[in-house]
């Protein structure tokens, strides 16, 4: 019986990764991802879960993948494999997991954790048992169907590519991914093992396609570092106060700025109910240490006490990491803004945005808003002081010419930039590449 693949969602729109794979009997389903722009319009808030209770309301507001599109597969669901623990990817989980509550969900380690920090946070329930598997080790489901976890480098540790091996042939899932060859947390992408991947063969290759535009190569999370010195270290700060926001989920780039912050000899303190959540769920694994550096509030009344001490102490004394980055209404900076907290920015204080706008229109609305109440007080700005998490189409080119696929099959962006990358996989020589949109089926 050959496999078939259902591209659930992440085909038509740009978020809400998920697909399933059904061989013989047996269905697994990589990633299960919220939709984040309709998300952060029913909630307001890309971090915030308070709000959404049940898997029909997120689904009547086009937040998380459609599963009535595998209705006909819901009792052949053996697993549910997320490839890390970015909310477009995992962040389903606790409203769609229960649709398939023999289903184990078998992720990376920090992966795990982020996904019980949510569900204990949010006092959510989920029938399904969390496996923490290793990277690079391989967890047979059943007779059938292994799943086996390749280390790669993106924006958040522990992500993997999964290979789905089957007796009819292996199917690579390489969803949000990049090749940074000097990784400042862990290891180097397992170039070894997707070259003997590729060796085995490869039936598909589902890949992401986001920056399918950009004829580069994604730059390594070291020029961050050095991008974020240029803008810290290489400035006058003095009397002044440095607020510095950035991904929650971003270990490594959270590590850079607290480096910043001790050669400027400032006390660190993060503010912000995803910043703990984050980095507390790394701690526990002991993937981090950033405990003995930094001061981490997440309740109103503790945030408001640690700001009015900066205030009597002196605002050059402390780096300020909070969070904000997308101008989200609800968060710290934004609220710091307003004059909504008692710490008042003063003519000449820094605000560092390590990150970029992602371009949906409520985040470019949200952060259009907040530069304007930022600049209103006299603020220094610095904005895009980050590099990328996702593969370029060099990155691509790579990955192509290791893993050699029977087909391609675009995944994470409209179909324009699937197009994009089957047209430069044809020019390699790869001429076989699926364009599909939310909801289809096709059989290998």
């Amino acid at each position: 019986m050959p496999i078939e693949v259902c591209s659930i969602s992440g085909f038509s729109k740009t978020e809400g990764n998920s697909v399933a794979i059904k061989v013989d009997d047996e269905v697994v389903i990589l990633d299960m991802g919220l939709a984040m722009e309709n998300y952060i319009k029913h909630q307001g808030d890309r971090e915030d879960m308070s709000v959404a209770k049940t898997y029909p309301e997120l689904l009547k507001a086009q937040a998380l993948p459609d599963y009535g599109l595998i209705k006909d597969w819901h009792d052949k669901v053996v697993a549910i494999v997320p490839s890390h623990g970015h909310l477009d990817h995992v962040g389903a989980i606790p409203f769609a997991g229960s649709l398939f509550p023999n289903a184990p969900v078998i992720c990376s380690p920090y992966t795990a954790e982020i996904l019980k920090s949510i569900l204990w946070d949010e006092r959510i329930k989920i029938p399904n048992k969390i496996v923490s598997m290793g990277l690079n080790a391989t967890y047979k489901i059943s007779k059938n169907i292994s799943i086996e976890f390749v280390s790669v480098t993106h924006s958040i540790l522990h992500t993997v590519m999964i290979c789905v091996h089957t007796p009819y042939g292996k199917v690579l899932y390489a969803n949000d991914y990049k090749f940074d060859r000097q990784p400042i947390i862990g290891k180097k992408p397992n170039f070894a093992r997707m070259k003997e991947l590729g060796d085995e063969g490869v039936n598909l290759l589902i890949v992401n396609c986001l920056y399918a535009h950009a004829h580069e190569k994604t730059p390594s999370e070291s020029v961050a570092r050095q991008m974020l010195k240029d803008v810290m270290i290489d400035v006058d700060s003095d009397k002044k106060a440095m607020i510095v926001t950035t991904f929650s989920s971003h270990l490594v780039r959270l590590k850079s700025i607290i480096e910043m912050g001790k050669k400027l000899d400032r006390k660190i303190v993060f503010l912000g109910r995803s910043l703990m959540k984050y980095v507390k769920a790394a701690e526990r694994i002991n993937l981090v240490d950033f405990e003995k550096d930094v001061q981490i509030f997440r309740r109103r009344d503790k945030i408001e006490k640690i700001l009015r001490k900066i205030e009597k102490e002196g605002r050059d004394k402390y780096l300020i990491v909070c969070t904000g980055h997308q101008g989200e209404p609800r968060a710290i900076l934004s609220r710091i803004s307003r004059g909504e907290i008692d710490f008042k920015f003063q003519e000449g204080d820094f605000v560092v945005f390590s990150c970029q706008v992602i371009p949906v229109e409520i985040n470019l609305k949200n952060r259009k808003r907040l530069e304007k109440s930022l600049q209103a007080n006299g603020v220094e700005i610095f904005r895009d002081v980050h590099v990328s998490g996702h593969a370029t189409l060099e990155d691509h080119k790579d990955l192509f010419e290791l893993v050699r696929p029977g087909a391609i099959m675009p995944i994470h962006a409209h179909n324009e930039k699937a197009i994009m990358l089957a047209d430069f996989a044809k020019n390699l020589g790869y001429k076989k590449t699926h364009i599909m949109q939310d909801g289809q089926r096709i059989i290998l």
